[in-house]
């Protein structure tokens, strides 16, 4: 099932530090589709990890979102709030009979017999998958738990990167909804959050496309409306590396000593294949002509200097 509405879009992001170019460009790309359809958008604070997230950071994303004139219709409850609501949906996967205690470490995860993809990432084998009481409590320590996937192919259709289809369980195995901690892990906390918060579009960066059908497999398992998918390119270094939080010369913390908004904007909607030629423009004047068509969907290197 899928949307047919107005489209509702979402910004979400991990208030950890200063948002880098990257996180930017993911930012305006979420607003530019929906807004230049006439479409709403919505703020969520990813705070999952309290340890690395605070209310500051928070406070600074939404003052730096501000300057770069990307609005937002209205702000829902951060993560860290939502454990209660999580945990209805945690206990609905229990109902199926769909979960299971895992005990694996991460270094036995990432050990050199673990089956990996291409791109280095593990295949969950079903370690843990039929164990017995007695070996369950052999292990002394407080699980993690994982919902066991179908042997089914789910495919998308990305607003940006076309045909996408994954094998749940050749291509990713049983994955992980709680941690041993408590917390509640990324693919189940998004597709609850954006769900009830009624966002009909997801747009993200290239590195999570993965991740889509595992969300599509809760969000049939839930009943919810399957939102339309948008993963962009990611920004690099001249040297090829991905941009991070690292790299202070690239956040808004440098940026906005010395550069305007439109600059900021311009360069990134040249570089992305948005518009031909560089000049400095706001947001709401790029969404005039905003076009998915247009989107380069390789890594992106900037090609004017900030």
């Amino acid at each position: 099932m899928t949307h047919a509405d107005t489209p509702i879009g979402r910004f979400a992001p991990t208030p950890s530090g200063r948002m880098h170019l990257g996180n930017v460009f993911a930012a305006l790309i979420a607003w530019l589709s929906v807004r230049s359809r006439g479409g709403g958008l919505i703020l969520r604070m990813e705070d999952l990890d309290t340890q690395r997230t605070s209310t500051e950071f928070a406070e600074i994303l939404r003052q730096d979102l501000t300057w770069l004139g990307l609005d937002w219709d209205h702000e829902t409850a951060p993560q860290s709030q939502r454990s209660a609501v999580y945990d209805r949906y945690f206990a609905r996967l229990e109902q199926l009979g769909l979960l299971y205690p895992c005990y694996c470490t991460r270094s036995t995860l990432h050990s050199v017999n673990a089956p990996h993809l291409s791109d280095g990432t593990y295949v969950y084998p079903g370690t843990c998958r039929n164990l017995t009481e007695a070996e369950k409590s052999a292990f002394g320590r407080d699980p993690a738990w994982r919902v066991k996937v179908p042997d089914r192919d789910y495919q998308l259709t990305d607003l940006c990167q076309g045909p996408f289809r994954q094998n749940l369980s050749a291509d990713c195995g049983d994955f992980v909804v709680r941690r041993a901690d408590g917390v509640y892990v990324y693919q189940l906390a998004v597709t609850v959050d954006d769900s009830e918060a009624g966002v009909t579009e997801v747009v993200r960066g290239v590195d999570l496309l993965g991740s889509a059908p595992r969300q599509m497999y809760l969000q049939e398992l839930f009943g919810f409306l399957q939102p339309q998918y948008g993963h962009v390119p990611l920004l690099v270094a001249p040297d090829g590396r991905r941009l991070s939080k690292r790299d202070r010369d690239l956040d808004l913390g440098a940026l906005r000593l010395h550069k305007k908004p439109e600059e900021i904007i311009g360069a990134l909607a040249h570089s992305s294949g948005l518009l031909p030629h560089y000049e400095p423009l706001s947001a709401r004047e790029l969404a005039t002509v905003f076009s998915w068509d247009n989107l380069k969907k390789e890594n992106i290197q900037l090609q004017i200097n900030l």
